[in-house]
C-alpha cells in the first residue's frame, strides 16, 4: 500500500534521510521506529507530501506521490505529533472543515462527524471552541479529523503524546480494528511496547539510514536474542559505535 524507492532528503550537506526503501504491505501496522534525529519525521513529512523528498519516490495505493499528490493525499490520514488547529473554531466547525477539503456531501459529513466524534469521547465537547481543550482532547480531534474521511492508509506520528492511560489503551485497541477492517497504518512511536504490541511489521531507521525491517522475529533473528524483547534489541542496533 506505501512503496518508498530511494527516498532522500539533504539540506545542504546535511543529509536527514539517505537513500531509503521500504514496502508497506495492505491493511496492517507498520512501526517507523528511530531515536531522536533519526530520520522519522522528516520520512513522515515526506509520506504526506509536507516536505519535498531531494531524491527517490512514493507511492501510496499505486499512486506517485508526486505526480498523483491529490489522489495520494484523498486516501490518507495523518495525524501529527503536535496538531496544529484552529482555536476560534468548535470541535464540530473544524471537521466540517476538514470534510470539505475531503469534499464529502453534508449528509455523509454529519454521519461521520458523528461517528467520530462517538468513537473519541468528544460529542459533548463538539460545540465548544477548541482553544478550550486539554492537549488530550485536541489530539483526539486531531485523530478524528485523520479519521473522518475513511482513510486507506492512517499515517501517524507519536499518538501516545498527552494521552492519559484510557486514551492511550483505548487509540491503541482502535488502530488494531482499523487494521483488522483492512487499514494500513504507519506508526512512528518512541514507545517501544506500543510498537512491539500493535505492529505486524517495523523498520528501524538510523542516523538518516534504515537499520533492519521485518517482522518482531526477523529482528531477533538478526540480532540473535530470541528470547529478548523489542526494547533490548532497539537498544543494541541503535548503539553508538565507539572508536578502538
Amino acid at each position: 500500500m506505501i512503496t518508498i524507492k530511494n527516498l532522500t532528503k539533504s539540506y545542504g550537506s546535511f543529509v536527514a534521510v539517505n537513500n531509503i526503501s521500504l514496502e508497506v504491505p495492505a491493511g496492517g501496522i507498520f512501526a517507523f521506529l528511530g531515536v531522536n534525529g533519526a530520520g522519522k519525521t522528516t520520512t513522515i513529512k515526506m509520506l504526506t507530501g509536507i516536505l519535498k523528498p531531494s531524491a527517490g519516490a512514493i507511492y501510496i495505493g499505486g499512486f506517485d506521490l508526486r505526480k498523483e499528490s491529490l489522489q495520494a493525499k484523498a486516501i490518507t490520514g495523518y495525524v501529527p505529533d503536535r496538531p496544529n488547529l484552529y482555536p476560534k473554531l468548535t470541535g464540530r466547525e473544524f471537521l466540517y472543515f476538514i470534510c470539505d477539503l475531503y469534499r464529502l456531501s453534508g449528509k455523509t459529513a454529519d454521519i461521520r462527524i458523528d461517528q467520530v466524534l462517538d468513537e473519541y469521547t468528544l460529542t459533548q465537547w463538539q460545540d465548544e471552541l477548541i482553544e478550550s481543550y486539554s492537549h488530550g482532547m485536541k489530539q483526539r480531534l486531531a485523530t478524528c479529523a485523520a479519521l473522518v474521511h475513511d482513510p486507506k492508509v492512517l499515517i501517524v506520528d507519536e499518538p501516545m503524546v498527552g494521552l492519559d492511560p484510557h486514551g492511550a489503551r483505548n487509540l491503541k485497541e482502535a488502530m488494531k480494528r482499523y487494521a483488522k477492517n483492512g487499514t494500513t497504518i504507519f506508526l512512528s512511536t518512541h514507545s517501544l511496547n506500543v510498537a512491539e504490541e500493535l505492529a505486524d511489521n517495523l523498520a528501524i531507521i538510523h542516523q538518516g539510514s534504515i537499520l533492519t525491517t521485518g517482522t518482531l522475529g526477523d529482528i531477533r533473528q538478526l540480532t540473535g536474542k530470541h528470547e529478548e524483547g523489542l526494547e533490548m534489541m532497539f537498544l543494541e542496533l541503535t548503539a553508538p559505535q565507539v572508536e578502538h
